[in-house]
């Protein structure tokens, strides 16, 4: 079932996302983190593909319902993107999905990789998978609490940051891994993007994460794997149980949780 437009509550203020949530008890959360386009269809698209394998997804919006389709405009956005502000967003985000889920993963790509890799650095997920991600400047890599498995094009600038990123990481003493993909450009794993999707590449990395939760861990055994492996989300009778409230047509249902408020928007 496709997922829906929610708000949730970030640093007192009220912040949207694509939750996409699965017909069965979650196996675990996971955040998924946009490109520089924004939260378009094929964000959103992937947090339904995690539902569909059993998995809690939301996808934060940190444009604030902003989006690109001509590079100029995306680079803007990315640009005037307050980072400490996405960073307490996918934070809070990240929160939410733990009310439901013990366990709480993130995959982010272009854009989104990066902040991925800011966002374990937080110490705030059980795993992080960043695509082709960079980070502006670097944070403090000792607070990292999760394993990191990085997929990187071999034809991408992106991918020459990865020998300073892998010196930091281990000078950190933080476990990680980067796999970089022959014949594969910048966002190959974008499927609605014909001129850089590669099936070859990417079709296996989907396959990874929608597996894990059967144990099949995929290339290099999938970090995300993880996330699956604590008993009780949303099957202990201390969480609650994640469900859309009902609500009158065309009202956002309202709700609550241990981080704050939330409810789920109109359809846009």
């Amino acid at each position: 079932m496709p997922g829906k437009l929610i708000e949730f509550e970030s640093a007192g203020a009220l912040r949207s996302g694509y939750l996409a949530l699965p017909a069965t008890p979650a196996t675990a959360g996971v955040l998924v983190i946009q490109e520089w386009w924004g939260l378009v269809p094929h964000i959103k698209n992937v947090a339904d593909r995690f539902a569909a394998a059993g998995y809690a997804a939301l996808a934060p919006d940190l444009y604030d319902g902003r989006a690109a389709t001509e590079p100029s405009a995306a680079q803007k956005l990315m640009q005037e993107l307050n980072i400490a502000q996405a960073a307490t967003d996918m934070a809070a985000a990240a929160a939410l999905l733990r009310t439901w889920c013990k366990r709480v993963g993130c995959v982010g790509f272009c854009l989104g990789g990066g902040l991925t890799l800011q966002l374990a650095a937080m110490g705030v997920i059980d795993a992080a998978v960043p695509y082709y991600g960079v980070v502006r400047s670097a944070p403090d890599w000792h607070g990292v609490r999760c394993p990191i498995l990085g997929h990187y094009a071999a034809d991408d600038s992106a991918t020459d940051a990865l020998p300073e990123l892998r010196a930091a990481l281990a000078a950190a003493g933080k476990p990680a891994q980067f796999h970089i993909y022959p014949g594969t450009g910048h966002a190959f794993f974008n499927d609605e993007r014909p001129q850089v999707y590669n099936a070859a590449a990417a079709l296996p990395l989907m396959a990874a994460h929608t597996a894990i939760s059967r144990g099949k861990f995929g290339v290099a055994q999938h970090t995300l794997r993880v996330i699956a492996q604590a008993p009780g989300c949303l099957r202990c009778t201390s969480c609650r149980p994640l469900a859309r409230p009902p609500a009158a047509a065309g009202q956002p249902a309202t709700g609550s949780s241990a981080s704050g408020q939330w409810k789920c928007a109109p359809d846009l």
